[in-house]
């Protein structure tokens, strides 16, 4: 059993990391990252395939060494000390290897003493998490034989088996259905509080009505973080317009300025069959200009307009928008160095 002089102090946050650098052979996986995790708070961790969740995540748990940089697990070093850090985290990582020929009761109890879980207390505990987790049915059914969704189920289950203070997951609801996805969003809500939770996915809406906190990274650098209502308006704008229009676009940002100098393109689709491209539109501005914005660009024969509707940006309008700045900011930065 751990030592209780080791036991971490709890006003210290759940999470710190700082300056955190990972190269192979000079590539930046990460690249300077850093933020914290609070007690009891779900962080929604989002970015392209390659973009450096998966190695900040292994990091956190000790599985991987940093280049440089610190991260600590409530309070705790992770680089000396990883031993200790293990036995704060639940981590279920991407594609989660379980094995196959045990049954689900005889896996979480085999989990279950490897993390040091006192006898009395194992047989309760695994029974609450197969109730939390809804494995009743399931815990004497083999593990191969398991659909994908509850051998998600049976990797959460394992995560919080122990009651670590933080938890990890990668890319939990990956291949799952939508009833499935519903269930691990409502199980991963119901540790708010409890313990501190890092999610990655590519599932936009569910991190977005999850987690209390976004952070998105891209090519191993952080882009912005913030609830998500931050995020929107210091990303999107205060408004944003649909736009269904064919036309030439490097003609419609200038006829924008002239009529509103705050309205900006953001998003650009590629042209349908009949040449028309939805383009997304921003601006600080709150009160609504969308019938005065639709009879000056009608009345332009430059333009030929379908649509104009005022949306309700989502998470993955920031994504894209966040992503995709960052994205020709680093460009532009390579140009320069290249000419200089």
């Amino acid at each position: 059993m751990p030592d209780d002089t080791t036991s971490p102090v709890p006003t210290t946050p759940a999470i710190e990391v700082q300056n955190l650098v990972k190269s192979y052979a000079g590539f930046l996986a990460v690249n300077n990252v850093s933020f914290t995790v609070r007690r009891g708070e779900i962080l929604g961790f989002l970015g392209p395939n390659g973009a450096g969740k998966s190695t900040t995540m292994r990091i956190l748990t000790g599985y991987l060494p940093a280049t440089s940089g610190a991260a600590r697990v409530c309070g705790i070093p992770v680089a000396t000390r990883p031993e200790e850090v293990k036995r704060l985290i639940g981590y279920m990582p991407e594609n989660n290897p379980l094995p196959e020929d045990m049954r689900v009761s005889e896996y979480l109890h085999y989990r279950g003493r490897l993390k040091e879980l006192p006898r009395r207390k194992l047989a309760s505990r695994i029974a609450e998490v197969m109730e939390l987790c809804d494995l009743g049915r399931e815990r004497h059914r083999i593990i191969g034989k398991l659909s994908k969704g509850f051998r998600q189920r049976v990797g959460i289950a394992e995560a919080i088996l122990s009651e670590p203070p933080v938890i990890i997951m990668d890319e939990p609801t990956i291949g799952l259905d939508p009833h499935q996805i519903q269930h691990v969003r409502d199980l991963i809500a119901s540790l708010r509080g409890r313990m501190s939770v890092i999610i990655s996915s590519h599932i936009l809406p569910e991190i977005e009505v999850t987690c209390d906190r976004v952070l998105i990274i891209n090519q191993g650098r952080i882009v912005t973080m913030g609830t998500p209502a931050e995020l929107r308006r210091d990303i999107i704008g205060h408004s944003v317009y649909k736009l269904e229009v064919s036309c030439d676009v490097g003609q419609l940002g200038p006829a924008l300025s002239v009529f509103e100098p705050t309205l900006k393109i953001s998003v650009v689709s590629a042209p349908d069959a009949d040449g028309f491209r939805t383009i997304y539109l921003t601006t600080d501005r709150d009160d609504p200009i969308g019938e005065q914005l639709m009879s000056k660009l009608a009345a332009d024969d430059r333009f030929r307009l379908r649509g104009l509707s005022r949306e309700h940006p989502t998470l993955e309008d920031v994504f894209l928008v966040a992503t995709r700045r960052s994205r020709d900011i680093i460009d532009a930065k390579k140009q320069k160095k290249l000419k200089g």
